[in-house]
């Protein structure tokens, strides 16, 4: 009799256990890990929804704003496809004014940009330094053009003077993620520095290089040297239009240099002393290399081109999202955020970008609150977003044309298709996840203030996430 009667609870219980819907899974789940210390003081939002029925699977503090980190990014890059096109390409005039005769060029040399953060970038063979500025001066010679007898101008005067938003941290402007976003970018505005450590702890370290040449800006090397095999840990401060910047932490002690990235505090001068080096030697000479920020401090009017010679265009919006969504790239997403200003309202500005934004979404249904943005990118902590409004802009995007484009760009994560976002303090994960039983998710989830690290966060995120599985 014992044994039917065990053999009877074991089938009860599997029953209930098999007959759980996936909501009730990812309660029992949630319960359960939010008893973790590490969550004591912490706000946690999930929200998930049937893909295809849109029907709600499990609402957890849905309408909780909370610090997405980088899923903010999914907003942008949806918002850029719909306003500008999967296929928009940024641009960057090479014009004149005056006149050309006999190889002299008696005017201005004009380089114009839309903002284009690819140019000169790494990523793509098109757009890397040494193949635009190749491009550059073979479009100056097919002119026949060997002396400029006035200026070399570099116009960013589309996109505001400001390079970073509102919210930025002291601590991340400095460094390669931090980096602004001007009229003319060049090489994402950043550069790699070389250190090389002491021999016994606590002794400074040695700044052997820049790569590219920082040619702006001087750095102060106050970084140390750490204990052997402990973790690089470097810092960089250097604000926007600064001559001198900081380097704080320590690098491990021991034979091996040791790489970090830093971005620079002005494009233009950067991009400037660039060219001085390509004109010298290409011998093409001019008076002076001169920028949109120095006609502003100025107050004279930039010159503009009676002639657009060349047009350089970077690689399409879809192309460059898998990069935005894929590696982070911040400076991606403040430059998608000024062209939209830009293009729909001839300021190419953060402040104007937002609204733009906030409003093309309220016109879709998500309340202007449930967006409280500073920026493009998500590393502001001043941005406040709801899982509500990630999910509904995932679920926006799921019958446009640009689809496959947007999901293929989104990483992978524990088996998904999640964007993911990591700030001190912060991890989130929006995106999509098809189950073993052939059942479409949508999902966003995200957790402020929690203690630990991010990766063990990460794990124990995931543990919940597998409900969906």
């Amino acid at each position: 009799m014992k044994q039917v009667k065990l053999l009877f609870i074991l089938l009860v219980t599997g029953y209930f256990s098999v007959a759980q819907t996936v909501g009730e899974r990812l309660k029992t789940a949630l319960d359960k890990w939010q008893s973790d210390a590490d969550l004591k003081h912490a706000s946690i939002s999930l929200f998930v929804v049937n893909s295809k029925t849109n029907e709600v699977v499990f609402d957890y503090n849905s309408q909780l704003g909370l610090v997405p980190a980088s899923c903010q990014k999914v907003i942008t890059s949806v918002t850029a496809y719909e306003l500008l096109g999967k296929d928009f390409r940024y641009k960057t005039d090479l014009g004149y004014n005056g006149n050309i005769k006999k190889g002299v060029l008696s005017g201005n040399l004009i380089i114009r940009g839309y903002g284009d953060p690819t140019l000169g970038s790494w990523r793509y063979a098109s757009t890397r330094d040494t193949t635009v500025l190749n491009n550059w001066i073979s479009a100056i010679r097919s002119f026949g053009v060997k002396k400029i007898q006035g200026d070399v101008f570099l116009d960013g005067s589309r996109f505001s003077l400001q390079p970073i938003p509102g919210g930025w941290s002291w601590e991340d402007i400095g460094n390669y993620y931090g980096a602004g976003c001007w009229g003319i970018n060049w090489y994402e505005n950043q550069y790699d520095l070389t250190l090389k450590p002491g021999l016994n702890e606590g002794d400074y370290t040695s700044l052997v290089k820049t790569s590219p040449e920082l040619l702006v800006s001087g750095l102060i090397n106050n970084v140390v040297t750490g204990k052997p095999h402990s973790d690089a840990d470097v810092n960089i401060y250097l604000s926007p239009y600064s001559a001198t910047g900081i380097l704080e932490g320590t690098i491990p002690a021991g034979d091996s240099i040791r790489i970090a990235s830093g971005s620079t505090s002005d494009a233009y001068y950067q991009l400037g002393k660039v060219l001085e080096k390509v004109f010298d030697t290409s011998h093409i000479s001019y008076t002076r290399i001169t920028n949109s920020i120095e006609s502003f401090t100025n107050r004279k009017t930039a010159p503009q081109p009676d002639s657009i010679f060349y047009s350089y265009f970077s690689p399409t919006l879809d192309s460059i999202t898998y990069w935005f969504l894929h590696k982070s790239v911040n400076l991606y997403g403040e430059s998608l955020l000024k062209e939209m200003a830009y293009i729909k309202m001839g300021e190419g500005s953060t402040e104007k970008g937002i609204g733009i934004v906030k409003q093309f979404w309220e016109d879709k249904g998500i309340e202007r609150t449930a967006l409280r943005i500073k920026d493009g990118s998500g590393l502001s902590t001043t941005n406040r977003i709801t899982t509500n409004a990630l999910v509904n802009v995932l679920q926006y995007a799921r019958d446009k044309t640009w689809f496959s484009s947007f999901y293929n760009a989104l990483p992978s994560y524990n088996g998904m298709k999640l964007k993911s976002g990591t700030i001190s303090g912060i991890k989130s994960f929006a995106g999509y996840h098809t189950s073993k039983d052939g059942v479409d998710y949508t999902l966003a989830f995200i957790v402020n203030d929690f203690s630990g690290t991010a990766s063990e966060m990460t794990k124990k995120m995931f543990l919940v996430l597998d409900e969906l599985k």
